[in-house]
This record gives structure tokens, C-alpha cells and sequence, in this order.
């Protein structure tokens, strides 16, 4: 059996990609039954921060010897971007 410091991180790694899917999906689900922009927005930015986890996995685990800390720092920026261009752009139709 092994130690519990072994997996903890694995299991927290895929625990946060399928939380940040299930929201994007959640989201994306709403926003095509109520049409609203801020749904739309929202769902983009957890689909990015579900590939940012994705991303992360395949860093640490995956592909140990590579680093792709750049495309980490890539999506998550791109998440945050997403978000808050929602929040301008579209943030006085709320």
C-alpha cells in the first residue's frame, strides 16, 4: 500500500480539472437556455481554467522532464482575461 503523500496530490490535481469542467459545463448549459452574456463569459473562463488543471496534470505528472509552466501561466491568464473582458464589455447588460 502506499503512502498517502504518494496520491494526495494526484487525487487534488484531477479533483480541481473535473470541478473546473463540471462548472464550465454547468455554465455553458445555463447560458444556452437563458442567452445570458455573463453565462457565456463565465463558462469560458472555468472551460480555460479546466484546461489550465488539464495543463498542470500533464506538467506534474505526466511529463515530469518538460516544463510547461508557460502554457500553465498561459491559460489561467487567458481565463482571467476572458472573465474580465466579459465583465467590461458586456457588464452594463446585467
Amino acid at each position: 500500500m502506499s503512502a498517502p503523500n504518494e496520491w494526495f496530490p494526484t487525487a487534488v490535481y484531477l479533483l480541481c480539472f473535473v470541478t473546473s469542467a463540471t462548472c464550465a459545463w454547468l455554465l455553458m448549459r445555463s447560458y444556452l437556455r437563458v442567452r445570458g452574456n455573463l453565462l457565456f463569459w463565465s463558462a469560458l473562463c472555468f472551460g480555460l481554467l479546466a484546461l489550465n488543471n488539464l495543463i498542470v496534470i500533464l506538467d506534474l505528472l505526466v511529463f515530469a522532464d518538460i516544463d510547461l509552466g508557460l502554457y500553465r501561466l498561459l491559460a489561467s491568464l487567458s481565463a482571467i482575461g476572458v472573465l474580465l473582458f466579459g465583465f467590461i464589455w458586456r457588464g452594463d447588460e446585467a
